[in-house]
């Protein structure tokens, strides 16, 4: 009897030690650069039924997602989503931010070397992030089976959302007129991506970007990625992380109303119901979990809005910077300690301040007061000093989130509610993005696919949960600077 008893807990045990845990084929990570959350119902009715309007549908959608930091930009949306925290924790402090007091680009890597053209374009690799991806922590989980790949037009793009162990990552560069990498990842380009780049080479120069071809070349490489390196197909999850870079270029340069920003919607939701039937075929309608989301919105155009009657007007930044120049120089001797503007931060020649014998705090206190005297903003403060500045709660708590010590800015400027460093001028057609308000950080998210079951929250959820709601799903660890926590309506909706 006790030898029966025993031999049936040790099948117990056995079952339970090599039960897989149940999980997804394939993510899929789809992030629109520069979609405003109601992009989904402003063209709701333009959309095709196997596009936007299916996800929809049939998916979950988190209807009250908020950006939880400034400045809201690419390079720390792309990072933020993927590790589920922000600029304080994964370093990404913007497009652009200081390393070593030296002002640097957020992928820049002087170690590694272009490969698939001999320009600078792929000079590049997320080894200034410090924090893990949702795609590292599957790799871990897997004992690193798992397969991660990035792609997008931005190099950014495509880089901080793989992570530091992805298998690789793609971008294009404009120079060659072909998708690139860098020996951060391989020696040389694997040959189905040389055929690739063979069959959808364009004239060196030309700025796919900012074309409608940019969406549609970025889910054929996509598309091929998912293909040749059999993504889904293996015994563990496998991942992709794609990012739309055209939307924001063509915003940029067309604004959030038009011809352009329709047309490149429009074509948008083609790929993307195009995207979603290879992914039925391939991987399997329940055998894939899709995540859309945006790495920060827009603004609209100044123009358009004074048109309107809506209060705007444009800050002078060299204005501004130039006044405070003038007025540290008559208090502290010192000729130009503020170096540069960037999305309403004010830098600091901190070298400077140190050879003169300056206490840098006491610099940047006398910088903010001259600035708070300036009714153009509604706030000015030291970055440092964020937590006890009378800030209202929600621009506070983006202030500190945004806040990376020795890479961000010293100083930080509130304009008034659609105010913004642009050339505000009759003809100006564009639209920009930065601030703390709901039009920059207000964006879309919806679930799609494995154990998601359609439905809709306005629960108020930040960027940064969506990392743990992914990890939570797939049963492993969230990345490890994540501050953010799982979707309950999506992960208990299973």
């Amino acid at each position: 009897m006790k030898k029966i008893i025993l031999t049936a807990f040790l099948c117990l045990v056995t079952s339970i030690g090599y039960a897989q845990i149940e999980r997804p084929k394939l993510v899929v990570g789809l992030v629109i650069d520069q979609m405003r959350w109601d992009y989904l119902y402003y063209y709701y009715d333009k959309y095709r039924n196997d596009g936007l309007k299916r996800m929809l549908r049939e998916g979950y959608s988190c209807e009250n997602t908020m950006i939880n930091y400034i400045p809201s930009v690419t390079a720390i949306g792309h990072a933020s989503i993927y590790t589920g925290t922000v600029p304080a924790l994964h370093g990404i402090a913007g497009n652009n931010f200081m390393i070593n007091n030296k002002w640097s680009y957020c992928c820049s890597d002087s170690l590694v070397k272009s490969v698939g053209s001999t320009n600078s374009a792929g000079k590049m690799s997320p080894r200034n992030m410090w924090a893990t991806t949702i795609g590292d922590v599957l790799r871990i989980a897997t004992d690193y089976k798992s397969r991660v790949f990035g792609v997008a037009i931005k190099d950014r793009a495509a880089i901080l959302p793989a992570g530091l162990n992805a298998n690789a990552a793609y971008w294009w560069d404009q120079e060659a007129g072909n998708f690139v990498s860098s020996t951060y990842y391989m020696d040389e380009l694997p040959k189905w991506v040389q055929d690739f780049n063979r069959r959808n080479h364009t004239k060196p120069g030309y700025d796919i970007k900012t074309s409608n071809e940019g969406v549609t070349m970025t889910f054929k490489m996509a598309q091929a990625i998912l293909d040749n390196e059999k993504l889904g197909q293996g015994d563990v999850t496998d991942m992709l992380c794609v990012s739309i870079s055209s939307t924001d270029a063509i915003g940029h340069t067309y604004s959030t109303r038009g011809k352009e920003n329709y047309e490149v919607y429009m074509q948008l939701d083609r790929d993307i119901a195009q995207f979603l039937n290879v992914l039925d075929t391939k991987i399997g309608r329940n055998n894939y979990l899709l995540f859309l989301t945006a790495d920060h919105g827009a603004v609209h155009n100044p123009n358009q809005m004074a048109a309107h009657r809506m209060p705007v007007d444009g800050w002078d930044v060299t204005k501004t910077t130039n006044e405070l120049n003038t007025y540290l120089k008559n208090k502290f001797g010192v000729d130009k300690l503020v170096t540069r503007a960037y999305m309403n931060f004010l830098y600091l020649d901190h070298d400077a301040i140190g050879h003169a014998g300056l206490e840098l705090g006491e610099v940047r206190t006398a910088a903010a007061n001259f600035l708070k005297a300036d009714t153009q903003f509604l706030y000015a403060f030291d970055l440092e000093k964020s937590a006890i500045e009378p800030l209202p709660e929600p621009i506070k708590e983006r202030a500190i989130n945004g806040y990376c010590h020795n890479r961000s800015g010293d100083l930080a400027v509130i304009l008034r509610n659609g105010y913004f460093d642009w050339p505000y001028k009759p003809d100006y057609k564009g639209t920009t993005h930065g601030a703390w308000n709901p039009y920059d950080t207000h964006i879309p998210l919806v679930f799609m696919g494995w154990n998601i079951k359609h439905g809709e929250t306005s629960v108020p959820v930040k960027m940064v949960d969506i990392a743990p709601t992914v990890c939570a799903m797939l049963h492993i660890q969230m990345p490890n600077a994540c501050i953010g926590n799982a979707i309950l309506p999506v992960k208990d909706r299973q």
